[in-house]
């Protein structure tokens, strides 16, 4: 049995390529889960071998980056007490190394970022728009932190279908930056298809080969993000959390047929442009194929079958 799926923002609930943003209960800000040791010792691996590939800062960030790290030291032990402790100037996460919340030597957004599952951006405001100013990405989702760093939100976008500066997107997203409040912050969901369940994955889609394999060895890549002002700096936090799923998982969910059927109309309505941004084109129509076809199997299952029937393509 397969865990749950945390979250299916391809369950029709939301189209691609929007902005779809929500309210965020701040109680609920970070959301850690049994794979937090795991993601924090990769973290550590990749700062240790990718480092300048992970972490960039402007001078001048550095209050910012600590009233993260204040944030967050304050925030986890009281909303997780199973699994963060605080004992004297360091924090303590489960099954992972403490971090020490007074070091000269360490950024203080690496030791942030050393204590959750989600990568952390600061974005500052300047005279051309919001920038990544500072950020400690370890799990990119096909885009490099070197490319991106110090670019305003229009270049960060410029490459996404329907996001290009001068589209309503663009202008939309720029608004909300300029109008969030501390009081105030939001989430977004966003979603893709990998071929392996690797996090950190720099390299764009479009230079990526496809490898030669069936649609039901893919990955649904879920990306859960939030926005909240910082009240002392002024700068905006964007924070990224990576869930990764089989797309085999979608047999054992309470709607698996519903959850099938959606993510193929998502694919199906996705136009060429988009489809080539995901790095879906070649394998999209096999895709759609294999969820529509076992989605109707699972329909016609007897009523106490559950996930996938033995036929599946998916198994």
């Amino acid at each position: 049995m397969m865990p749950p799926l945390a979250y299916t923002p391809y369950d029709g609930s939301a189209t691609p390529f929007t902005i779809g943003l929500s309210q965020l209960d701040l109680a609920d800000w970070i959301e850690p889960d049994a794979d937090l040791s795991a993601y924090l010792m990769q973290k550590r691996q990749l700062l240790a071998t990718h480092r300048s590939e992970v972490f960039r800062a402007e001078a001048g960030t550095e209050a910012a980056q600590s009233e993260v790290l204040t944030l967050l030291a304050d925030y986890l032990p009281e909303r997780y007490p199973q699994l963060y402790a605080r004992k004297a100037e360091c924090l303590e996460a489960a099954g992972a190394a403490p971090v020490a919340l007074l070091d000269d030597e360490t950024p203080p957004l690496i030791r942030a970022g050393l204590l959750v599952q989600d990568d952390l951006v600061i974005m500052r405001r300047g005279d051309d728009g919001w920038r990544i100013a500072a950020a400690f990405v370890a799990f990119p989702s096909s885009w490099s932190l070197d490319e991106k760093f110090g670019r305003v939100m229009d270049e960060v976008h410029a490459d996404v279908p329907d996001f290009q500066g001068g589209s309503r997107n663009a202008d939309l997203i720029n608004r909300m930056f300029d109008r969030l409040q501390p009081d105030r912050s939001v989430k977004r969901m966003n979603w893709s298809v990998n071929w392996n369940d690797a996090l950190f994955t720099p390299k764009p889609k479009s230079e990526r080969k496809v490898p030669d394999l069936p649609a039901a060895a893919s990955y649904l890549r879920v990306e859960r993000q939030t926005l909240r002002k910082l009240p002392e700096a002024g700068d905006i936090l964007f924070t990224i959390r990576i869930y990764l799923d089989p797309i085999t998982a979608l047999g054992e969910a309470d709607n698996a047929a519903g959850l099938m059927r959606s993510l193929a109309d998502q694919l199906e309505a996705m136009t060429p442009d988009q489809a080539a941004y995901k790095g879906l084109l070649a394998k999209r129509a096999p895709m759609i194929a294999m969820l529509r076809a076992d989605a109707a199997r699972l329909q016609d299952s007897t009523p106490t079958a559950t996930g996938l029937s033995s036929s599946s393509s998916l198994l």
